[in-house]
């Protein structure tokens, strides 16, 4: 089994569902016969590796788009995100706000690691 730490900054939102009716009501999701408001610590995973991955990806073809066009990585970077957003609003990629934002962060990382040689897989 791998190493699967997950970084301190990345995003765990509680679960979301909708109940009608005036009373407060606690979403929960039974899962082999144990209650879970939020993501399993599996789902999580899950969600994080995709995350990293994407970042990982991303940051290779920033730094390909950067050297190709001599384009600064600020504009790169923006390019991207918003790239990335497109996926996520026509429904191609299931991501949250917050991942979205982790995962530039996390590319962005990846980018200044690189220029310092430093490498930055996980």
């Amino acid at each position: 089994m791998t190493n699967r730490v997950i970084p301190d900054d990345f995003p765990r939102e509680p679960g979301h569902g909708v109940v009608s009716g005036a009373q407060p009501k606690l979403v929960l999701r039974r899962i082999d016969g144990r209650y879970y408001a939020g993501l399993t610590e599996d789902e999580l995973w899950e969600r994080y590796d995709a995350c990293e991955d994407l970042a990982q990806q991303l940051a290779g073809y920033a730094a390909r788009k950067m050297s190709e066009h001599v384009c600064p990585l600020d504009d790169v970077l923006t390019r991207v995100e918003k790239s990335v957003a497109n996926k996520v609003s026509t429904g191609r990629w299931d991501l949250s706000s917050a991942e979205i934002a982790w995962t530039m962060k996390r590319t962005r990382e990846l980018l200044t690691n690189q220029a310092k040689g430093e490498g930055g897989g996980r």
